[in-house]
């Protein structure tokens, strides 16, 4: 009875969210599709008391990994969640495909009949939703019993860890439309960067450079690129004083080198572009507090995970990009500016 209350309630939620009434499309502004997808979310939170930051997490986790992997889900809707066939149908179901509520119980399977239509579909956003609202909460709703389920779910501590922080970042702006980053350098300060990933590097072993290095002077303030959280604030014997920040799009920004920190920065801050993090240095190569083995530079990482393993990428045609754009808003912020006066 819970499920049909639940789903008949999201059912005329979601065609609320997902379609515009014909009488009113055209006088109505175009709503994203992040809009909706928060507004539904919001929606849920209210029914079944699951924050709405968390499900969007999970969702954008998903949305992260199956781009990654260029996964073409059969969904084209709001929610990019796709529990799996075993998961959900029960691992000793002999049909994976199983859509029968009552023999999906009987084989273990998480999969739910939200809606009130007489089946779970795996396909089905409605059915997704409130399988997934149902399994995070069965054994409690305190944070420290959700994340042992996202663990039970994705059997990660790296899945597990990135969804908690998507989800604090997420609710510390109040919004998933995050999509804005920053050149990592004032603009207006000295600095120079070239392509240099996957260069040898001989300290400490034999190994490749997995970042971009951006010369800059002692004390130059080294920013934020993104909306994230902080993950590392630490001595590294390769990296220096550094900082690790994980965004909400797959992405794991490392700051190293540093020569200090902000002072208000802490492990679990949440930053935005432009806050910034720390100064250039030369720290590393050694024991804490090593440093001037080399001129001051900051180095630069980007990193992804996969579902699986963490991975370094090229960071230079980020770089680039995010230098362009913020130059851009720049000029066009002193425009609107001058315009005013």
């Amino acid at each position: 009875m819970m499920g049909k209350q639940f789903l008949s309630t999201l059912l005329l939620l979601c065609l609320i969210v997902t379609g515009i009434h014909p009488s009113t499309a055209s006088a109505e502004p175009e709503i994203s599709d992040e809009a909706r997808r928060q507004f539904l979310l919001e929606k849920i939170e209210t029914l079944t008391g699951v924050p709405w930051y968390l499900i969007a997490a999970m969702d954008q986790y998903e949305r992260n990994v199956q781009r990654l992997q260029r996964i073409k889900t059969k969904s084209q809707g709001l929610i990019a969640l796709k529990v799996p066939l075993q998961k959900w149908s029960g691992v000793t179901n002999p049909d994976p495909e199983d859509t029968t509520p009552e023999s999906i119980r009987f084989f273990d399977g998480i999969g739910r009949d939200g809606n009130g239509d007489g089946k779970a579909d795996p396909n089905n956003e409605l059915d997704i939703l409130y399988t997934v609202t149902q399994f995070l909460t069965q054994k409690g709703s305190s944070p420290e019993n959700i994340r042992i389920r996202l663990w039970d779910y994705y059997q990660h501590p790296t899945a597990v860890d990135i969804i908690t922080h998507i989800a604090k970042v997420y609710e510390h702006f109040g919004t998933i439309e995050l999509k804005e980053h920053r050149f990592l350098i004032p603009l207006h300060y000295d600095y120079t960067y070239h392509s240099s990933w996957g260069a040898r590097r001989g300290w400490g072993g034999l190994r490749i450079h997995e970042g971009t290095d951006i010369f800059a002077h002692y004390g130059t303030p080294v920013l934020s690129t993104c909306y994230g959280y902080v993950e590392m604030k630490g001595w590294n014997r390769f990296g220096g004083w550094r900082v690790g920040i994980r965004d909400t799009r797959n992405n794991y920004h490392y700051f190293a080198h540093l020569n200090g920190f902000h002072k208000k920065l802490k492990q679990g801050s949440i930053v935005q572009p432009g806050d910034v993090i720390g100064y250039v240095g030369s720290s590393g190569y050694g024991p804490p507090g090593t440093s001037g083995k080399f001129p001051p530079h900051l180095h630069y990482g980007l990193y992804k995970f996969n579902g699986k393993n963490t991975f370094s990428v090229d960071p230079y045609p980020s770089l680039r990009a995010w230098e362009r754009a913020t130059a851009k808003k720049i000029k066009e912020e002193r425009k609107k500016k001058k315009g005013k006066n």
